[in-house]
């Protein structure tokens, strides 16, 4: 597997991100995988799992606010995206590699009692390292995302966006600002562009939305169904935090309310005028949700 690194000189003087980078080294590839580590190390860890074609900036305004509430807070950036490695080829990405290397992460750095909060691929990434590491997971937020199996239809807008993603000849990673409701700075675009010099570090980005489920015949379609129905016997805390203004998971936490036991109970919310990447539209909204979630279920 061919690797890239970033340049560190890429994510100099980012807007609002001060966080020292830390360092893991994952087996056997030797993917150097990054991630932001803030607050008290004895502290209950709240790992922030973003998704595609994001990195751990996404959560610059949601990281002090839960640190000052006294909590440890990790944000990993996925292999592909970030700080972390990228491998080269598109053929090295596959659902099951992503979910293996965060949770060789989890466990190296012997994470428990964590407070998962996951949205876009950092949910179908981080639900199935939860359900399958139950004992390490305390608590679940779920936010604009989900667990899809390909058994269910999958909204236009996802499969408009997987088409262009295959297509685009530039796959221009500023493009996020057509997930948000805000218009974002210049230096916040160039922000979510540092990872990514020129288009041979994209090959993450570019296959990510071909590795979501939407058959039955998907590789993934088992291990999903499996989790799915492992879920549905979930008795932890399960809060879901979804956007009125994202047209890929809309509606997509009922299933979660209706059907986790852990859901039953929980002030279940939406987040007012926020689209698909509610961490920029209303990210210290979302960390006080997170908060008072946390002390309502300790």
């Amino acid at each position: 597997m061919k690797l890239l690194r970033t340049p560190d000189e890429r994510f100099e003087n980012l807007p609002d991100f001060p966080f020292e980078p830390h360092y893991i080294e994952l087996e056997p590839e030797a993917i150097r995988i990054h991630y932001v580590d803030e607050g008290p190390v004895d502290a209950e860890p709240i790992l922030l799992m973003h998704g595609e074609p994001s990195w751990s900036f996404l959560y610059r305004h949601m990281i002090p606010i839960l640190i000052n509430a006294g909590y440890r807070v990790l944000a990993p950036d996925l292999v592909g995206f970030g700080r972390s490695d990228k491998p080269t080829e598109q053929t090295d990405h596959t659902y099951q590699k992503h979910v293996d290397w965060i949770t060789q992460w989890v466990k190296k750095l012997d994470l428990t009692r964590i407070t998962l909060f996951c949205q876009d691929w950092g949910s179908l990434i981080g639900l199935r390292v939860a359900i399958e590491n139950q004992d390490r997971f305390s608590r679940i937020v779920l936010s604009n995302g989900g667990l899809p199996t390909g058994a269910q239809r999958a909204p236009d807008a996802f499969l408009m966006w997987r088409k262009f993603s295959r297509e685009t000849k530039v796959f221009d990673l500023q493009l996020i600002q057509g997930g948000t409701k805000s218009r974002l700075p210049r230096k916040v675009l160039k922000a979510y562009d540092a990872p990514f010099p020129d288009e041979t570090y994209k090959a993450g980005p570019r296959i990510m939305p071909s590795l979501v489920p939407i058959s039955t015949d998907d590789p993934a379609h088992k291990a999903n169904k499996r989790a799915s129905e492992e879920f549905q016997k979930w008795t932890k805390p399960f809060l879901t935090a979804f956007s009125d203004s994202d047209p890929i998971t809309r509606g997509g936490d009922k299933f979660f309310q209706e059907h986790v036991p852990g859901a039953k109970g929980q002030k279940h919310t939406t987040i007012k005028n926020a689209a698909h990447f509610v961490q920029e539209d209303a990210g210290p909204e979302l960390a006080q949700i997170i908060i008072e979630f946390i002390k309502d279920n300790p």
